[in-house]
């Protein structure tokens, strides 16, 4: 029997008009999602505000070489705000690099099955572990680890569900999606209301539940998942040597990245530096509601957990990918459409506007001594949303589609690295906030936006013949679908 034709024998009959297994994937992923980004909301603001405070940071087990570690990394680290910032940016970043090694570990080794359950199961002991603080770096170390083993690897499960012909792989990777983005919404408006209005602990224990749920999710549903592929020296094939052209253009997406960062760091903010911003100069009261709104007595005068914000940028996205998908269609009809890069750049211009909108609340703040309104941060996150959906998507069109296809796969990995450096450098760049106002603080990261902006401009008119589409370039429908799928 086929590979191909085991999997549609162990899908079994369709549910709703795809395969059974599909929807143990949805609902695994959309709990593991709750998990992660519960934790990530969190995490900044319970380092600022509990563990690294004196009476607390001296019981974390290891944390001395765990410092000693961050400061190599990212220098000197004086105060609790310059260590939770590090620790934030190099846990975000981490989890886009580990998965290069869950992906390894799964094609040489232990098979994909196998490998997403260890990860979920090294999940559910970090989160666990995350309920003590003694237990503080283990509990990183065990995150780091399970994402690295589970984020690509079901991803790819979800395409092999499929025939190569079928034409409902793209519905189900927008299926899963859909479940990703949910689970984005609810977390922190779940773990993070735990968090920070009850206990921190119970905003941690409520996302290892959530891991917990997912595991089972996914061990219940194994019969229905598709046939692991041959591994190890039988999945290799023989491959055609690389051209001068292959060389180069791998030089140029390589080099691409640092730039793709710069563009990405008011985005990945959101998760760390603008937390405690947020924090301490939102208004966060919830105004007077009318009485015929459900439950406006008991929220009225109440102050709105600050990780709520990252609900509300998950909100916003939900709706602004698909608006810059109808813009460009749109735009289609009527011109021809702008290069890869050249979209990149315009939503990097649309992107730097949206921190010289904090700039200007902060602004605001000092002249006249009250804090800023929601209403600069409901811009903030309108405009952000709108330039990251013009860049991420384009971006991993441009990567799927120029990489040379001996190594497209691959470059899909290397693709989410420009995040990796994007978050390392957000933790050195978010410790300056304690040590610059406002205005300040927001219009820097406006400028390494714009930056990048220009950057992107002059590749794309030195490397537009390189990066050009070829005759050859076909397909890159379904790896776009999984490399999108792979990054939430």
């Amino acid at each position: 029997m086929t590979a191909v034709a085991a999997a549609q024998r162990t899908a079994g009959k369709d549910v709703l008009g795809h395969p059974r297994g599909l929807w143990y994937l949805v609902f695994c992923e959309g709990f593991e999602r709750f998990s992660y980004y519960g934790m990530q909301a969190l995490l900044v603001l319970y380092l600022t505000q509990y563990l690294l405070l004196p009476g607390h940071v001296e019981h974390v087990a290891a944390f001395v070489p765990f410092r000693g570690f961050l400061q190599m990394l990212f220098g000197q680290l004086a105060t609790p705000v310059a260590t939770a910032t590090a620790i934030t940016g190099l846990y975000s970043g981490g989890v886009y690099l580990t998965p290069i090694l869950g992906g390894w570990i799964a094609d040489q080794w232990l098979g994909r099955t196998k490998t997403v359950a260890a990860g979920a199961l090294i999940m559910v002991l970090g989160h666990f572990l995350m309920a003590f603080d003694v237990a503080f770096v283990a509990a990183i170390l065990c995150l780091f680890l399970g994402v690295g083993l589970f984020k690509g690897n079901i991803a790819s499960q979800v395409g092999e569900l499929y025939k190569p012909d079928d034409l409902r792989r793209s519905n189900g990777y927008q299926v899963f999606l859909l479940g990703v983005q949910v689970a984005v919404i609810v977390a922190p408006l779940i773990i993070g209301t735990l968090g920070q209005k009850v206990a921190w602990h119970w905003g941690f224990g409520a996302a290892g539940v959530g891991m917990a749920v997912a595991l089972v999710i996914y061990l219940a549903g194994r019969k229905n998942l598709p046939p692991e592929r041959p591994r190890g020296a039988a999945a290799k094939a023989a491959q055609q040597k690389f051209t001068g052209r292959d060389w180069a253009t791998i030089a140029v997406l390589v080099a691409l990245l640092p730039v793709l960062a710069a563009t990405a760091i008011g985005n990945q903010e959101i998760f760390n530096a603008y937390l405690l911003w947020g924090n301490d100069h939102y208004n966060l009261a919830v105004p007077n509601l009318p009485s015929w709104i459900p439950g406006a007595a008991a929220i009225s005068g109440q102050t709105m957990p600050v990780t709520w914000l990252v609900s509300l940028d998950a909100f916003i996205s939900a709706f602004t990918v698909g608006g810059a998908l109808a813009f460009w269609t749109i735009w289609s009809r009527y011109a021809k459409e702008p290069d890869e890069i050249i979209k990149i750049a315009i939503g990097a211009l649309i992107a730097a506007a949206a921190p010289l909108l904090l700039a200007a609340a902060s602004a605001q703040e000092v002249a006249t001594g009250q804090k800023a309104s929601l209403i600069w941060g409901l811009g903030f996150h309108i405009i952000n949303d709108v330039g990251f959906a013009m860049i991420f998507p384009v971006g991993l069109a441009l990567y799927s589609r120029a990489a040379p296809k001996q190594v497209s796969g691959v470059f899909i990995g290397v693709y989410y690295l420009h995040l990796f450096i994007c978050n390392f450098a957000t933790g050195r760049v978010a410790g300056l906030i304690e040590h610059m106002d406002g205005a300040s603080f927001w219009t820097m990261h406006a400028a390494i936006i714009g930056v990048g902006a220009v950057v992107l401009l002059v590749f794309a008119f030195v490397f537009r013949k390189l990066l050009a589409p070829t005759a050859a370039d076909k397909g890159e429908t379904e790896s776009y679908a999984e490399a999108v799928t792979t990054q939430a």
